[in-house]
């Protein structure tokens, strides 16, 4: 089937007087050709009723009907689990690869993937489809788990602490406004930190050192409201491709608050 990954893109193109069967993997073609009325008529029910489904209904169909194959397969690249694991002792995130986050993380997938295609519903289903058939989409799911585990642990960050992790990147300008300013800003809309009086020396060092105080599921919540899941995966892709991507140094970015820089908004 992961040979045949190429047909699928084509689902989403215009559909002319082509067979809608005859544009399916060869594979899947025959089979649908195969059933007995009986059959055909579950699959057309099944059809109606994904169509009928909004995203988030479709994100919990997808999980329950496929979570536990996905999880077997995505756990046959030992490699890319070894790297992330690996990642995630380096940024002292202690977050364990089993069975049970990584169920939790597809379904997650799933709902972000959801989230973000909104406005164009008919990209999801095929998301989907390419996760569940292509090995390197599987792939993307420790990807994904890497970049979210990241971005968690910066929105749990105060903004000095911020400003230390910018300013050891290397684009710092980059960094700045691909995660730093939307973090921030969602701190502020969602009342985390509020800035009050920050032309104030001491004023500003208040918020300014101030611990994010975010629960589990409202961390995870904002996390994916901020960010959608291409920016979360290439993240997460970026590290382990190219280790050097994110310079970090854990004692220095959290070491004891004593003296607020100047940062530039």
């Amino acid at each position: 089937m992961d040979r045949q990954i190429h047909n699928i893109s084509e689902l989403s193109e215009p559909i002319s007087s082509e067979s809608i069967l005859s544009r399916l993997p060869p594979e899947a073609k025959k089979w649908a050709e195969s059933l007995p009325w009986l059959q055909r008529r579950y699959v057309l029910s099944l059809c109606h009723l994904m169509c009928a489904a909004t995203p988030e209904m479709r994100a919990e169909f997808l999980d329950d009907y496929t979570a536990d194959g996905l999880i077997s397969k995505v756990l046959e690249d030992r490699d890319t689990k070894q790297k992330v694991t690996q990642y995630l002792q380096e940024f002292r995130i202690e977050t364990e690869l089993d069975t049970t986050l990584l169920r939790s993380y597809i379904r997650q997938f799933y709902i972000h993937s959801a989230q973000d295609v909104r406005r164009q519903p008919d990209l999801y289903l095929e998301s989907a489809l390419k996760l569940v058939t292509n090995t390197k989409e599987r792939n993307n799911v420790f990807n994904y788990i890497l970049g979210f585990e990241l971005i968690k642990m910066m929105f749990s960050m105060s903004w000095h602490q911020h400003e230390k992790l910018y300013r050891l990147q290397r684009n710092q300008e980059e960094f700045i406004q691909t995660y730093i300013k939307p973090i921030q800003y969602t701190h502020r809309i969602n009342k985390i930190i509020v800035p009050k009086d920050a032309h104030l020396f001491f004023a500003r060092r208040d918020y300014y050192v101030q611990k994010p105080v975010i629960s589990k599921k409202k961390l995870i919540e904002l996390a994916m409201v901020t960010f959608p899941t291409e920016i979360t995966t290439n993240f997460g892709f970026s590290i382990i491709r190219h280790p050097n991507s994110l310079a970090f140094d854990y004692d220095y970015i959290f070491e004891a608050e004593q003296e607020v820089f100047s940062y530039s908004e």
